[in-house]
């Protein structure tokens, strides 16, 4: 073997990993917006959970991916500890759908058929309609398409170049007695673990181990402590991802370790109990990448037969290993950095934090607005402290949405980022809102003031207006019902005639002395406070309407819908100052 040949391994492997990156990340956004539903549903049993692991991960390639993604979930509090367990299990069985592809690189025959199915004769054609689709779609769905086939045929391009560079080693000695040391269980255990953590995938370890069986010096012996190893190295990735998490996100990794430990040496066990009993004759034959496949995958499965009806062992061992401290609350984090690496499902938990902020902040403007009538302190004391939550949820969230940014997000994934970067700041101006309303009934409280019997009628027409606005508003948002939006920017507008026409009534109180100067500053900032709410409320639905068509510009938008709704608009207008009246 030449220094070329070695320059040509080296190379091969850059654009097998490389290739295997693309594909994976191209698969994870063509199924990412759906993962999330998914995953909400499909974990409510051990069974289940597994089988939605096998499946994502076969779609998206890699176990360490899923099982970092699960690890996220925990927690986030998304997932239970129990729900992770069998989509764990199941991560392990879908990554051998990897080896069998891979295993496609080891096809003979001249056959059409034969011929066609190898990867030197369909990788060609998968990169040129790859790029075709990649450069000339203008929809995100097939330029995923392209950049997973581009992904898929690189990886199977690399994964020649490795094949043909390590041929050579074959007529090398000192190569064939190197793997027979593999032969010695523990050795080949080890260096198995070693090589997948540090490249970080079990998927591609496999397929390294495939490129030098075409060597034809990896045997069944040392091939099978090898793949075990790879099964253990992968938990690396998740262990390294549960630093900084709490208690049951930890546990998940432990399970996840646990898992293929227990397997892997329960299975090398009985392997070379039943080779020393029976004597396998097969165990000194060289292994092609359709045994190694085979092995990855009988080994996955038998594990998993075994230690699914088993998830309550591990666990227990999970918590046996990582203890409650007595006392201690865990801290609810639904914002999970591990998360940003799947946009979708990053974004999915962005909207859940925000649906809870609206909670918060539409609570504290009910209570703010019933307290101008009966002063109650301690709803003023949660209403404040209400207001120091929406203020710590806009910056985690505008933090965490700039980290998610900074991904390669779909336009789809793009726009919801958007909508809720425009959204999050009105629903922390209506929480201070809210607070400043209920600072105006303290203040009324504690100084005794009270409106006139025909001012309080007046106010008391703003105020239904304002919850209306507020129901519209949140409807709009939490069932992301279009026509509650578009009922928002009208009511918006009468809310301001509203204010108007009691601040000039309020006016000509002034001039028959039967108001004061100290209530009109009162209602001032009451009549202020409302336009502001009625404002953020209008621009909350704006944006729920313009993300559907990737336009944020809320004055183009308000000039259009007067102007070509016009009828509807005016009508819904009238019905709406008929409603409320002063």
């Amino acid at each position: 073997m030449s220094i070329f040949n070695a320059f040509t391994l080296l190379g091969g492997l850059a654009m097998f990993l490389y290739g295997m990156d693309v594909m994976g990340k191209g698969l994870e956004k063509q199924a990412g917006s759906k993962l999330h539903s998914i995953l909400e549903t499909l974990t409510s049993s051990p069974l289940k959970g597994f089988f939605l692991g096998m499946i994502v991960t076969a779609v998206i390639q890699s176990s360490s991916a899923t099982t970092v993604m699960v690890v996220g979930f925990v927690n986030s509090g998304f997932m239970t500890l129990r729900q992770a367990i069998g989509v764990i299990m199941g991560a392990n069985v879908g990554t051998t759908i990897t080896a069998w592809v891979l295993s496609l690189s080891g096809i003979q025959g001249d056959s059409f058929f034969m011929t066609l199915m190898k990867p030197s004769t369909f990788s060609p054609i998968l990169a040129f309609i790859g790029i075709v689709l990649y450069m000339a779609a203008k929809k995100d769905s097939k330029k995923n398409i392209g950049t997973i086939l581009l992904g898929f045929a690189i990886l199977m391009t690399g994964m020649d170049l490795m094949s043909g560079a390590v041929k050579p080693l074959a007529n090398v000695p000192e190569f064939t007695q190197l793997f027979t040391l593999f032969t010695n269980p523990v050795l080949g255990l080890v260096v198995g673990a070693l090589l997948t953590a540090v490249i970080q995938s079990s998927s591609a370890s496999v397929g390294i181990l495939q490129a030098l069986s075409v060597t034809g010096a990896v045997t069944y012996g040392s091939a099978l402590p090898i793949i075990m190893g790879q099964n253990i190295g992968t938990c690396v990735t998740a262990l390294l991802s549960c630093f900084g998490a709490n208690k049951n996100a930890r546990r998940t990794a432990v399970v996840h370790f646990y898992f293929n430990v227990i397997g892997s040496v329960g299975f090398m066990i009985a392997f070379y109990a039943l080779n020393a009993v029976i004597g396998f004759s097969f165990i000194s034959d060289s292994i092609n990448a359709a045994g190694i496949a085979v092995i990855h995958t009988l080994f996955n499965v038998t594990a998993t037969a075994i230690l699914l009806p088993l998830n309550r062992v591990l666990e227990k061992l999970a918590y046996m290993t990582i203890k409650d401290d007595e006392g201690e609350k865990e801290k609810f984090q639904i914002l999970d950095e591990r998360l940003i690496l799947t946009p979708a499902i990053a974004i999915e938990q962005s909207k859940k934090a925000l649906r809870s902020m609206a909670s918060e902040a539409s609570t504290s403007l009910i209570k703010a607005v019933s307290m101008l009538d009966k002063w109650d302190d301690a709803s003023a004391e949660e209403i404040a402290i209400s207001e120091k939550k929406v203020d710590k949820y806009e910056d985690t969230l505008s933090t965490y949405l700039l980290k998610v940014s900074a991904q390669d997000l779909s336009v789809k994934d793009s726009t919801e980022l958007t909508k809720i970067l425009h959204i999050v700041g009105d629903f922390e101006r209506i929480s201070d809102h809210s607070l400043a309303i209920s600072r105006i009934g303290e203040e009324m409280n504690t100084k005794n003031i009270k409106f006139s019997t025909q001012a309080n009628e007046e106010i008391k027409v703003l105020k239904d207006a304002v919850m209306e606005v507020l129901s519209l508003t949140m409807e709009a948002f939490v069932k992301e019902n279009a026509d509650s939006a578009y009922q928002v920017q009208p009511m918006e507008r009468v809310i301001h005639e509203i204010a108007r026409e009691i601040k000039n009534l309020h006016i000509e109180r002034l001039k028959n002395n039967s108001c004061t100067i100290e209530l009109g500053f009162v209602l001032s900032d009451l009549l202020n406070n409302c336009k502001r709410v009625a404002d953020h409320c209008s621009n909350i639905a704006i944006a729920l309407i313009e993300a559907e068509t990737e336009s944020f510009a809320p004055h183009d938008y308000v000039k259009t819908l007067k102007r070509d709704n016009a009828e509807s608009y005016y009508a819904l207008l009238d019905n709406m100052r008929a409603q409320y009246k002063i």
